[in-house]
C-alpha cells in the first residue's frame, strides 16, 4: 500500500461516528498524515405542502451551519491535541454519500475512515448506507469501522 498522506473522514457527529474518528486519528498519526474531517450538512426536512417563508428557511439554514461548525472546531481541536495535521469542513446541503466522494477525489485522498451506524438489512434496503455508497465510488480506499 502507497503511504498515506491525506485520509478522510466524514462524519455526522453522532456517538456512532466516534470510533471511526479515533481510527481516523491513529492512522494519521502513525502515517504522519493530514486528516481531513468532512461533514455534510442534511437537507432541512419537508413539512408536506406546509409553507415556510424564505426567511425562516434561512434562519434555520444558518442556525444548522453554526452548529455543525461549533461541532466541527472541538473535532479539530481535539485532533490538534492528538499531535496531528487536521483540517475540518462543513459542506452544504446535498446528497451526502456523493459530496463525501467529491471531496476525497478533490483532496487527492490517500483513504477514507468512515463509521457505520450498522442499522439491520431491513433499514439499509430501505434506506441505503452511506458507507456503503461511498464504499462504490470512492477514489481510494475505504475503511468502515462500526459504531458502537
Amino acid at each position: 500500500m502507497a503511504r498515506i498522506r491525506r485520509t478522510v473522514h466524514p462524519t455526522d457527529f453522532s456517538p456512532a461516528s466516534g470510533p471511526a474518528f479515533k481510527k481516523a486519528l491513529e492512522v494519521a498519526k502513525d502515517n504522519k498524515a493530514t486528516l481531513l474531517i468532512v461533514h455534510v450538512l442534511p437537507t432541512l426536512p419537508m413539512i408536506g405542502d406546509a409553507f415556510i417563508p424564505p426567511a425562516t428557511i434561512d434562519e434555520m439554514l444558518r442556525a444548522q451551519q453554526a452548529q455543525a461548525q461549533k461541532t466541527m472546531e472541538r473535532l479539530v481541536s481535539r485532533a490538534r491535541s492528538a499531535g496531528v495535521r487536521v483540517s475540518g469542513f462543513v459542506l452544504d446541503n446535498g446528497a451526502v454519500a456523493d459530496a463525501i466522494v467529491r471531496f476525497a477525489k478533490r483532496q487527492k485522498a490517500d483513504l477514507i475512515v468512515s463509521g457505520t451506524h450498522g442499522h439491520g438489512i431491513l433499514a439499509r434496503a430501505l434506506l441505503g448506507s452511506v458507507a456503503e455508497r461511498v464504499m462504490s465510488k470512492a477514489p481510494c480506499p475505504v475503511m468502515v469501522v462500526r459504531g458502537k
